[in-house]
């Protein structure tokens, strides 16, 4: 199948297959890289990199894979651009899809990743609105099945604050390629409901069991892979600190480590 011109703004977008070969590819390539073998696929291409919010790991992460496809790369930080300010976001998306050949976008709420796209010329990639992160869930993907040889029916659960673009996009993840998985967080910091209906859609398809626990110890039970975050996503208040911290943080029970709930 070809996925050549398409936007990646969302899981949610792709099939368990589509997704799958994605994976592949990207399996294939690292593997290429650890051989000392060139894979320049997009010389002579170009990718506009706009970070609203700033970040380490992911803008080297396509800093490094633009470069190691060929492609030079523009960077454009927070104070770098108009988008939203004195330009519109669809003008941005005219404007820069004439000179690049792609466009990546870390920043605010979903909406802005997909009115890029809508008027982009060129695929846009999302890497991080606040509703999603689908990006990065390639990566630990990939990590998963590098240690377990495959995904499907595996065991995957998220402690913390489990609303946003982690939470939201491991679970989709999850469902569409038939593992386990289970949130683990006080009920006011499960999944939208709407977002978790869809996912049963798809996992009633896929083989794939969603849960939603308060329990830690209950949680982790049998668990091939347990992942966690942040508490306190970028762009929130710090007045969210001791709240958060006094639903989420650890506590001893009998010795052990727990996590309030």
């Amino acid at each position: 199948m070809s996925l050549q011109g398409r936007d990646f703004l969302k899981l949610l977008d792709f099939t368990p297959e589509e997704i799958g070969q994605l994976l592949d590819t990207a399996a294939l390539l690292k593997a290429q890289k650890k051989a000392g073998i060139p894979h320049k696929l997009h010389e002579g291409k170009n990718v506009a990199l706009i970070f609203e919010k700033t970040s380490t790991r992911t803008r080297c992460a396509f800093e490094v894979a633009a470069r190691d496809l060929g492609m030079g790369s523009t960077y454009l930080g927070p104070t770098g651009s108009q988008i939203g300010v004195k330009e519109s976001i669809a003008d941005t998306a005219r404007v820069l899809s004439r000179m690049f050949d792609g466009i990546e976008y870390r920043g605010y709420g979903q909406e802005i990743v997909e009115e890029l796209a809508e008027y982009s010329d060129v695929p846009v990639f999302n890497g991080l609105t606040n509703e999603f992160h689908p990006t990065q869930i390639l990566a630990d993907f990939l990590t998963i099945k590098e240690h377990f040889g495959a995904l499907g029916g595996k065991k995957l659960v998220y402690m913390g604050d489990a609303r946003y673009n982690m939470g939201n996009s491991l679970m989709v993840g999850c469902a569409k390629m038939g593992m386990d998985f289970t949130a683990c967080a006080p009920e006011k910091y499960f999944p939208a409901a709407e977002l978790i209906d869809k996912c049963g859609v798809i996992a009633a398809q896929t083989g794939a069991k969603l849960r939603f626990e308060t329990e830690p110890m209950a949680a982790v039970a049998g668990a091939d892979v347990i992942y966690t975050d942040i508490w306190v996503s970028m762009g929130e208040p710090a007045e969210v600190w001791a709240e958060r911290i006094a639903d989420l943080a650890p506590y001893q029970v009998n010795g052990a480590l727990m996590e309030a709930a």
